[in-house]
């Protein structure tokens, strides 16, 4: 979280006199309040700084690192996701080829009738194939996809936070967002709702930044 200077005046302040009123830290800066106003309200939004009514400002005991940390983990994933880049199980390598080149991603949703997850195949799946020179209009795409239980999932209702560290753990571009389903016969399936990839979480990061 990158302040202005004089935001890190007001925080150097708050933190030697602290608690301190507005009016003050104004004496001290030679500024009006009005003019301050702005920058204590973001110090204040940020979770550096609170505010007490009849008693003034004093810091939070927060570092700054701490307060972008929780605010991954406030973040859902449901609301940075995307649509989801999906091929159907009787598609042919060919077709994931030409729908990974096209939607311009690196990773790609197997899905059967329903919507329900069967797999995912990654860029490095299909070049492993295609340099072993299949005939590639012929090969169906689920012989290259990695099944279930072995993929990586996420939900609407998990945190951008931990969403990201199983990206980074298992190093993958991407995760199916998942809503789980019982289905007719009783067993357990994933509705893939959407797709949360490394740009998705590089664009929350930027979009963090421009808040401040």
């Amino acid at each position: 979280m990158k302040l202005s200077k004089r935001q890190e005046s007001i925080l150097e302040i708050v933190t030697n006199y602290g608690p301190i009123t507005g009016e003050r830290i104004a004496e001290m800066l030679s500024l009006t309040r009005a003019t301050l106003r702005p920058d204590l309200a973001i110090l204040t939004m940020s979770g550096l700084l609170e505010a007490r009514p009849r008693v003034g400002y004093f810091h939070s005991g927060k570092s700054r690192y701490r307060v972008v940390a929780e605010k991954l983990n406030s973040v859902l994933v449901d609301s940075v996701k995307s649509v989801p880049i999906v091929v159907n199980e009787k598609s042919f390598v060919y077709d994931a080829v030409v729908t990974m080149f096209i939607e311009d991603v690196g990773t790609l949703f197997v899905v059967k009738e329903g919507g329900l997850l069967e797999g995912v195949v990654s860029r490095k799946d299909l070049l492993k194939i295609t340099l072993g020179g299949h005939d590639l209009q012929k090969l169906p795409v689920n012989v290259v996809m990695t099944r279930m239980p072995n993929l990586v999932l996420t939900t609407p209702e998990e945190t951008v936070w931990l969403a990201a560290k199983k990206i980074i753990s298992h190093e993958v571009d991407a995760l199916p967002v998942v809503r789980k389903l019982t289905l007719p016969d009783e067993q357990e399936g994933y509705e893939v709702v959407g797709r949360l990839s490394k740009t998705n979480i590089t664009r929350l990061f930027v979009e963090l930044g421009e808040g401040y």
